[in-house]
């Protein structure tokens, strides 16, 4: 398996692309949309994040991500709740039926990683994720 953070899971990041649809074909029977893969992904590290948290850590805007979290609310998948009394912040966690979604989700994007990786040297392989997320990290908003 990658190294924490460095795997190509991260960057199927609800962009449209081959990776991704690859990803959707191969949840299809689950009924993920585009954005929630990595927000289960996400929860199942970060469990208990608020909005702005999400957001940040699944590259997906505030505003999209609203409508996503909507969505896997009226699935049962997460519940948003206040905690200490604070009730301008809403923390989102995973419910049991989310984490076991989670579970298949990054089952699936270990599947992807694997076939993506299948006929290239393990030399090379970890040589691309390092020159990989350097760029990304290059580009990353807030890094100038």
């Amino acid at each position: 398996a990658a190294a924490h953070g460095r795997n190509i899971s991260l960057h199927a990041d609800g962009k449209p692309g081959s990776v991704h649809k690859k990803l959707l074909a191969y949840l299809k029977d689950t009924g993920l949309t585009i954005g929630q893969p990595k927000v289960l992904e996400y929860l199942s590290e970060h469990d208990g994040s608020n909005q702005t948290e999400i957001a940040r850590g699944c590259h997906i805007e505030a505003a999209s991500l609203t409508s996503v979290l909507n969505r896997m609310e009226e699935r049962k998948l997460l519940e948003r709740r206040t905690l200490n009394g604070n009730r301008r912040t809403c923390y989102i966690f995973l419910t049991q039926q989310g984490r076991e979604l989670a579970q298949k989700v990054a089952a699936t994007f270990a599947r992807l990683e694997e076939e993506a990786f299948q006929s290239v040297p393990e030399s090379d392989r970890e040589a691309f994720l390092r020159v990989f997320a350097s760029i990304y990290h290059n580009l990353s908003e807030g890094n100038h």
